[in-house]
């Protein structure tokens, strides 16, 4: 059987509406990003006292304050 497969691909919407999913999904990512990064140089920040306070040790703290801010 011969099958057409232009019915097969599925084209990104150029609608408005479309593109405003789209831009939405990239700001909140970005804020995320945003979000994450400051998180992690607050805990960088944290003294010793601090860390033990919320049961991190310090290896803990520098190994997640020095991940970049994409990795999860």
């Amino acid at each position: 059987m011969y099958r057409d497969a232009s019915s097969c691909l599925e084209l990104p919407s150029s609608s408005p509406v479309g593109f405003s999913l789209r831009a939405q999904s990239a700001w909140l990512k970005l804020c995320g990003w945003r979000e994450l990064y400051r998180q992690r140089r607050a805990l960088l920040a944290l003294d010793d006292a601090m860390l033990k306070d919320i049961g991190i040790s310090r290896v803990d703290a520098l190994r997640e304050g020095s991940k970049p801010f994409w990795r999860p």
